[in-house]
Order: C-alpha cells, then structure tokens, then sequence
C-alpha cells in the first residue's frame, strides 16, 4: 500500500449515512440512524427527529449537559450499544481551544461523530549513522490492535489537562520518561483525518511532537500498553510503513509526516503534493 492510500483509508466517509447531533444551533457531530433510534429512548436529554438529533436545549449549562449525557451513555454501555468504557473526559468542541460545551467518556464520543484530540510523539535518536526512531510494540493482550506497533508515546487528550502535560502524563506511563526530558519535546503542529466506521463517525485530531532523545536513553514500558520497545533507522521504518499492516493505522499518517519533515519522503517521491495536502483535511464537524 502507497504512502497516498495510507493516508486514503483515513479520509473515507458518506455523510447521507449519518444526520447531525446537534447543541444549540450548531452542528458538533454526526450520528448513525440506529444510534439515534436508541435515544429516543432518553427524550429528556435527547431531542431526536429524522433530519437531527437535538441536546435538550433545556440543559443549557455545561455541568447540566455533562451529568445528563453521562448517565444516558452509561446506560447505553452497560447494554452494550456502545462499546468499552474509558473513564476519560473529552471536550464536545470545534476546535481543542475553543471552549467545550460539555464533556463526554471517550468511549462514547465516536457515536456521536464527535471531534476528538489526541498526542503523539516522535521519539528520535540523531545518530552520526542518521536518524533513528524508537517504536512500540503493543501488548498483545490489548483490545486494540494487540501486538502493532506504535509511538514510543501517544494518547487521546482528555479534559484539563494541557497538550504538554498530556505529553508529560503518557510519557511517564507509556515509556518511563522522566518529566525533565518529556518537557524538551517540541511542537509541530496537527494532522486531521475523518473516518467511516461500522458504528461511528470519527473526525480526529492528532497534535504531533517531536521529542530528541539521547543515545543513552532506553523506554522501558511501565504500564501495560506496550510489551516493548524497538529502535529502528528511518528507513526500515518507512519500509514498514509502505509494505505492511504492521502499524497501528492512524500512527502511519504521524509517520508520513514525521518522513517527510525529515527528507525521506521529498519532492520527488510519487504523489508527494497529494501525500503532503493529505495530512491536513478539513473535518465535517
């Protein structure tokens, strides 16, 4: 598979299989039909019609939105309509610095087609042989994608917490980064991408850093996520990239772009201008 459909597969949805969810008078996400015909059970907290589903515009404060919305997807994962559960608060937002309207458990947020953040880190090692980069490998034991591999640190952004010290968070838990050296990691900017799923809308962003690590310094995983870790050259890792399915899917897009920053995907590599414009797609919510 190219670097184009990489990012391809990231980029696939019909909106006419979804209708909106509605706060206020604006749209924040998109909802499946059969989704929707769950909430009509809740006509308190959900106002739903063929053409939207509608907040109760009665629950006009955050607190209120937030309490109401959790006991209702609650229920619904306890009935197995929505599927794991996180304890983790994401922020029912446009943007990550515009103000929320209220918070929702990440395991529901993709059912509403819902804008979601995360982090991931590039952890690099500049050698005088060139470029390395450590990657994980997932517990096998991981409901998702057990066994893919993985940045060295990343992780979906959750409510109150700065993108930094997100940074700092999953570091430590991930990999045994001590804050000193998890602080040094530099901002590059974002990638967005939109997906389809078989229940879901998922319109994502993913805040990328890049953190420089010294040729002594060897991750150890501490909490679970990762079974160990692994540091590759840029070229076996842009080989992996192009030939296999061995990525966890959406850390491809974060490695393209870490490959093109760093030269390995250049000018004059097959449909690079589509590959660059690729990363950076506006989302429909």
């Amino acid at each position: 598979m190219s670097f184009l459909d990489r990012i391809h597969v990231f980029n696939h949805y019909d909106l006419t299989r979804f209708i909106p969810f509605v706060v206020g008078d604006e749209r924040y996400g998109w909802v499946r039909p059969d989704f929707a015909n769950e909430l009509l059970r809740f006509p308190a907290v959900f106002q739903v019609s063929d053409t939207q589903v509608l907040l109760n515009p009665a629950l006009d404060d955050y607190a209120q939105r937030t309490e109401a919305v959790a006991e209702v997807v609650q229920e619904l994962a306890g009935q197995g309509c929505i599927r794991g559960w996180y304890d983790e608060a994401y922020p029912v937002t446009h943007d990550f610095h515009q103000a929320a309207e209220f918070e929702i458990d990440r395991a529901a947020a993709p059912y509403f087609g819902l804008r979601a953040f995360g982090v991931h880190v590039n952890g690099i090692v500049e050698k005088e042989t060139g470029d390395h980069i450590w990657v994980g490998i997932r517990a096998r034991d991981k409901p998702h994608f057990p066994g893919q591999y993985d940045h060295i640190v990343a992780g979906g952004q959750p409510v109150g917490l700065s993108l930094i010290d997100n940074v700092v968070k999953e570091s430590a838990e991930e990999a045994g980064i001590p804050e000193v050296l998890a602080r040094q990691a530099k901002p590059i900017g974002k990638i967005t991408y939109c997906i389809e799923t078989a229940c879901c809308l998922k319109p994502d962003t993913l805040f990328t850093f890049d953190l420089i690590l010294p040729e002594s310094f060897v991750p150890v995983a501490t909490d679970g996520e990762v079974d160990h870790f692994e540091l590759w050259p840029m070229k076996t890792l842009s080989e992996v990239v192009a030939n296999t399915e061995k990525f966890k899917p959406n850390c491809n897009l974060v490695v393209i772009d870490l490959l093109i920053r760093r030269g390995v995907i250049h000018q004059q590599t097959l449909d690079y201008e589509k590959i660059r414009q690729g990363l950076s797609r506006p989302l429909p919510c």
